[in-house]
């Protein structure tokens, strides 16, 4: 048995111009970190005694003979290009709801492709594992998704990601010290909408807005020198930052007509009438989850006035994709 265990994100600045439609011509450059909540993978082969040939679990159960007769597209694209050839059994647990903004997707494709190398006993490097990831969703798939999400997912850590015209993409980890980095994530307030959404239909919206709303990528961008600006100058206070999520969310609001809605804008405005300093929605849009800056003697107010909406206590995850269980059962044919 094989278990990865692949971190979720919370992207703070620059998200837009991580899509190839974009940074293909103009560079990219997105700043954040990824947190404490997993997707988990735990991966087997499956013994030749079942009516199937293979099983996978997630929020429904195929049981299948061929791999093109799996309906989970992540599942038969990675199976499919990994020229799978034994009975599998895979198995999906998250910490976080899937399709609410937080990379949910991205971290399953990166955690399976982690896994089944794990199980072919063979080393993978993030950076390899990443490219992989955006391989399969972008081309394979065919997904409307962007580039930082797998990054994120393959790295872990709180970093700036840059992305070139030439398709290279470098991770490089914000220096910050350790009680400033407490000091921000005691600051940050996470709350599920309750809403889900399929954020292929969504980003689609953005990716065909890109050239129409080249200004607010391009400021969007210039936020990520700015966010690291504030969090390496311990003279700046971190509300800088939170007013700097404010001016992006009015941005990223302003990219497509189904980034919100008026259910999340009415949550927006009740955490800043209750003493937010700013915040978001994170992913496409649509849906999923809110990320608020709000300084800590005010957060219970915050709490208060958002308290029919689930909050989220996290903490900075360091490792990203990595093996947590490891006990082989059978290399597969190679």
């Amino acid at each position: 048995m094989i278990i990865s265990r692949t971190p979720f994100r919370i992207s703070l600045f620059g998200g837009g111009s991580d899509y190839p439609h974009w940074y293909r011509r103009h560079g990219g450059s997105v700043l954040g970190f990824t947190i404490n909540k997993y997707c988990y993978i735990t991966l087997r082969t499956l013994p030749p005694f079942f009516a199937h040939k293979h099983r996978i679990a997630y929020s429904r159960v195929e049981t299948v003979n061929d791999i093109a007769e799996i309906q989970h597209p992540a599942v038969r694209a990675v199976l499919s290009e990994m020229k799978v050839t034994d009975g599998i059994e895979i198995h999906h647990d998250g910490d976080l709801p899937a399709r609410s903004g937080m990379g949910s997707s991205s971290s399953f494709t990166v955690g399976l492709i982690n896994a089944l190398m794990a199980k072919r006993g063979r080393m993978t490097t993030k950076q390899q594992l990443a490219a992989e990831a955006i391989r399969i969703e972008q081309q394979v798939i065919g997904e409307n998704v962007g580039s930082q999400d797998q990054m994120w997912a393959a790295y872990g850590g709180m970093n700036r990601i840059d992305f070139h015209r030439d398709d290279t993409i470098d991770v490089t980890p914000l220096i910050v010290p350790p009680d400033r980095s407490a000091r921000l994530i005691d600051s940050l307030m996470l709350v599920f909408t309750g809403f889900s959404r399929y954020a292929d239909q969504v980003a689609a919206k953005k990716i065909a807005n890109l050239d129409a709303r080249e200004s607010h990528i391009r400021k969007m961008i210039a936020m990520v020198d700015e966010s690291q600006s504030i969090l390496g100058d311990d003279k700046r206070p971190l509300s800088d930052l939170g007013r700097l999520l404010h001016d992006g969310w009015r941005l990223k609001r302003e990219l497509a007509d189904a980034v919100t809605t008026p259910e999340i804008d009415a949550i927006y405005q009740a955490a800043m009438d209750a003493g937010a300093t700013g915040g978001k929605l994170l992913g496409a849009g649509g849906g999923g989850f809110m990320l608020f800056y709000v300084e800590p003697e005010i957060q219970p107010r915050v709490r208060e006035k958002l308290n029919s909406l689930i909050h989220v206590d996290f903490d900075i995850d360091r490792s990203g994709s990595k093996i947590v269980v490891y006990e082989p059962d059978g290399l597969e044919n190679r």
